[in-house]
């Protein structure tokens, strides 16, 4: 008994600095953002606030950035993350299927994703960018097929916005495709032969087996696509710069850093009130995938 017990102090003494880690750099900081979303009318400089209440997030859920940011987040998100969950897989699948040159073609997709956002920005503000002296090479295009000219970047909301979600499914499908590419790789070629013995057509073997066997990488990256969308800001950064309120084009997390740097900053307990909406948004979400994947995702695969 007392070795037993010898042993898990040793243990809990192994974890000691990653539990330290974890309490200062994530407990408490969670902790201080909560007790900061009720303190009503917080001054930074004195430390000091009126009272303890929800004013705060009545006041955020009242403001017409938040509402905007909200909207521009969940549209971001609803768009984007099906949209790259598909297309990498269909790239993946076809890279798969490559036997020349397949690394030099994974190589070229993954690139995306070791380049910086804002130079990734910069190339589409000059795609989509109407100036006086020049309408952007998609401009070119849409004139060359008898349309007329369109302002992506400061223009109508719709056209920002498409910019925004081809932007954002551009950046992130690089990291999905590498992932699905491993995944397929490690689906056991024994399936395929004994499907292709009985006749099952190439379909049919991507929906009966493939698929399943693939399922639990692939709501991994729903999950963690949903999560980093719900994150969104330094993409909106690069493309319509900092003032994102008078691009109209903001995000709940630039919206957070308005309410503590912005023009309008100095208020952190509005922003730790948005916060903390934000992860409960998050949460909400997250855990709803998590049941879903545990009722909908194969360990194995089906029958052909």
């Amino acid at each position: 008994m007392k070795k037993r017990l010898k042993e898990t102090g040793r243990g809990w003494l192994y974890l000691l600095p990653a539990l330290l880690f974890l309490g200062i750099f994530m407990v408490y900081p969670l902790v201080d953002v909560l007790v900061y979303s009720f303190e009503e009318s917080y001054n930074f400089a004195s430390q000091s606030y009126t009272g303890v209440g929800l004013y705060n997030y009545k006041y955020v859920l009242r403001d017409p950035y938040f509402i905007q940011a909200l909207k521009n987040t969940f549209i971001i998100v609803i768009i984007t993350v099906p949209v790259s969950t598909t297309l990498s897989l269909l790239v993946a699948y076809l890279l798969s299927r490559i036997t020349k040159l397949k690394e030099l073609f994974q190589t070229v997709s993954f690139l995306p994703y070791v380049t910086n956002t804002l130079a990734v920005g910069l190339v589409f503000m000059i795609l989509f960018k109407k100036t006086p002296y020049s309408d952007g090479m998609i401009n070119i295009l849409i004139h060359f097929f008898g349309g007329e000219s369109v302002d992506f970047i400061d223009g109508p909301y719709w056209a920002k916005m498409m910019v925004m979600c081809i932007y954002t499914v551009w950046v992130v499908m690089p990291f999905k495709i590498l992932i699905l590419t491993s995944a397929l790789a490690s689906v056991n070629e024994t399936y395929y032969k004994a499907a292709r013995v009985d006749g099952t057509s190439s379909f049919r073997i991507f929906t009966r087996i493939t698929l399943p066997m693939i399922s639990p990488m692939i709501f991994y990256l729903v999950i963690t696509g949903f999560i980093g969308a719900f994150k969104a800001y330094s993409d909106e950064v690069a493309l319509f710069g900092t003032d994102l309120n008078k691009a109209g084009m903001n995000t709940i997390v630039g919206y957070v850093y308005d309410m503590l740097y912005g023009d309008s900053g100095g208020y952190p307990s509005y922003a730790a009130a948005a916060a903390l909406i934000l992860f409960l948004i998050v949460f909400t979400i997250t855990v709803f995938n998590l049941l879903i994947s545990n009722k909908k995702v194969s360990i194995g695969g089906g029958n052909a």
